[in-house]
C-alpha cells in the first residue's frame, strides 16, 4: 500500500481517521484553554504545563493497569465510550468556581483512561491496514493530528479572545461528542483481537514480556525519552511567549507534519530503517537556540525545522511492529502510547520547575540538550537494531503470549 487513495479505500479506515481527528482537536482546543486559565489564575509556569500535559503523566497509571484491555475489549465500544468520557471530564472542568485543584485532578483521571483509548486505537489501525500499510496509515493520522493542531491552536486562540477560556473548554467537549459520534456510527462492530478477561496483572505479565527483549526496549526507549524531553521544550512555550504560544504551537504542528508527508508517503522503506538516529538528533538540536532569547521569528524557524524529527516515531514504530507478536500488538502500542505521553508529562513538569528556578528559556535549553545526550547513548543500540532487521523478524516468533485467567498460551502466528 503506497498511495493515499489505496489507504482511503480500506474499509473502516475513514471513520478511525474522523475519530483521531476529532479527538485530536479536541485535546488541542481544550489543552490551550485549560493551561491559560491556570497561568491566568496562578502565574505559574510548572502549573501551567501541568495542566496542559499532565494527562500525558498520568498515563503511567493506565499503561500499568489497564493496556490488558487494549485487545480484549470491542474496539468500537471502547473508542466512542472513552470519548465520551473525555467530553464529559472536559465539560466538567469549563464550570465556574470549580477549584484550580480540582479541574487539575479531572484531565489527571481522563490521562489515565487515555492510555487504553490509544491501545485499541493504535491496535485497531493495526488490524485495520496490511503489514505494509501500517506505516502511511500511521503517518497518515498523524498528519491529521498536526493539521488538527495547527487548526486548533489558532482556532483556541481566536475562542479564547471571544469566549473566554471556558466557554473554549465547552467547545473541546463538543469535539470529543463528535469523535464519539464517529467512532460509534463509523466503525463497524469486531470481536476483540484477544481472549481473556482483562486484568491488572495480565497487564503487567504483558508489559513484562514486551520489556524484556532487548531490541524492543532500545525501541521503546528511543520512542519515549528524546520525544518526552522536546515536549518538555514545548510546555514552556506558553510562559516563554504569552502572546504568541498559539503560533509557536502551531509552526511546531506544520514542521510535525512536514516530516510525517517526508517520511510516510516519500522515503522507501530501505532508507526509512537508518533515519531514526538522524530525525531524533534534529528533533532536540534547534531548540538550543532558545538560550539567546530569539526573536519570535527565528524562534518559528527553529521550532518547524526541530519538529520535522517527530517523523522518528513512524521509523520507530514499524521496528516495533517487526519485533512484537500480533496478539500483542494493541498491548504494544499502547505502551509506547502511554510511555511516550507519560514521559511528556514528566519532562513537561521537569522544564517547568527549571522554568520557575531560571527562565522559560534556560529551561527549553536545558531539556533540548538533555534529549541530544540521550538520543546519542542510544544511538549504537538503535542503529544495530536497524542494520540487523532481517533478523529482527525472526524473534516474533519465539515470543510467547502469556496467559491471561482461562486463555490458553498461544505464540505469534507468523
Amino acid at each position: 500500500m503506497r498511495t493515499y487513495r489505496e489507504l482511503f479505500r480500506t474499509k473502516e479506515f475513514t471513520p478511525l481517521f474522523l475519530t483521531s481527528a476529532a479527538q485530536v482537536g479536541a485535546q488541542t482546543v481544550s489543552g490551550l484553554a485549560l493551561g491559560t486559565l491556570v497561568f491566568d489564575a496562578t502565574g505559574s509556569p510548572l502549573l501551567s504545563a501541568l495542566a496542559m500535559f499532565g494527562p500525558s503523566l498520568a498515563q503511567v497509571i493506565g499503561a500499568t493497569t489497564l493496556l490488558s484491555a487494549a485487545d480484549r475489549l470491542a474496539p468500537r465500544a471502547t473508542l466512542s465510550t472513552v470519548a465520551f468520557v473525555f467530553a464529559l471530564g472536559t465539560a466538567v472542568t469549563a464550570l465556574p468556581g470549580l477549584p484550580i485543584a480540582a479541574a487539575l485532578a479531572i484531565v489527571l483521571g481522563l490521562g489515565v483512561v487515555s492510555a487504553l483509548g490509544g491501545g485499541v486505537r493504535l491496535g485497531l489501525l493495526n488490524e485495520i491496514l496490511s503489514t505494509e500499510g501500517y506505516l502511511l496509515g500511521r503517518s497518515t493520522l498523524n498528519m491529521s493530528s498536526g493539521l488538527m493542531q495547527i487548526g486548533g491552536f489558532a482556532t483556541g486562540g481566536v475562542l479564547l479572545t471571544v469566549l473566554s477560556p471556558r466557554g473554549t473548554l465547552l467547545t473541546g467537549a463538543a469535539l470529543y461528542l463528535t469523535a464519539a459520534t464517529a467512532a460509534r456510527l463509523g466503525l463497524s462492530r469486531r470481536p476483540p483481537r484477544a481472549t481473556g478477561r482483562p486484568s491488572i496483572s495480565a497487564t503487567r505479565r504483558n508489559n513484562a514480556l514486551l520489556w524484556a527483549s532487548p531490541p524492543r526496549r532500545r525501541v521503546f526507549l528511543g520512542l519515549w525519552v528524546p520525544n518526552g524531553l522536546v515536549v518538555g521544550c514545548e510546555s514552556l512555550y506558553v510562559s516563554y511567549a504569552p502572546q504568541h504560544a498559539g503560533i509557536l504551537f502551531a509552526a511546531g504542528a506544520a514542521g510535525m507534519l512536514t516530516g510525517d508527508i517526508l517520511i510516510g508517503r516519500f522515503v522507501p522503506r530501505h532508507r526509512r530503517t537508518h533515519l531514526a538516529v538522524p530525525l531524533l538528533l534534529l528533533l532536540a538540536a534547534p531548540h538550543l537556540l532558545f538560550v539567546l532569547g530569539p526573536p519570535l521569528p527565528l524562534a518559528l524557524a527553529a521550532v518547524m525545522l526541530a519538529t520535522v524529527g517527530y517523523a522518528a516515531s513512524l521509523v520507530l514504530q514499524e521496528r516495533l511492529m517487526e519485533l512484537t507478536p500480533e496478539a500483542l500488538s494493541g498491548h504494544a502500542l499502547g505502551l509506547h502510547s502511554a510511555g511516550m505521553l507519560t514521559m511528556q508529562g514528566v519532562c513537561a513538569l521537569l522544564a517547568g520547575a527549571v522554568a520557575e528556578l531560571t527562565s522559560p528559556a534556560t529551561g527549553i535549553t536545558v531539556l533540548a540538550a538533555a534529549s541530544l545526550t540521550v538520543t546519542l547513548a542510544l544511538t549504537r543500540g538503535l542503529r544495530a537494531g536497524a542494520a540487523a532487521e532481517g533478523s529482527v523478524v525472526r524473534t516474533r516468533a519465539g515470543d510467547a503470549v502469556p496467559p491471561s485467567p482461562g486463555t490458553p498460551v498461544g505464540t505469534d502466528p507468523a
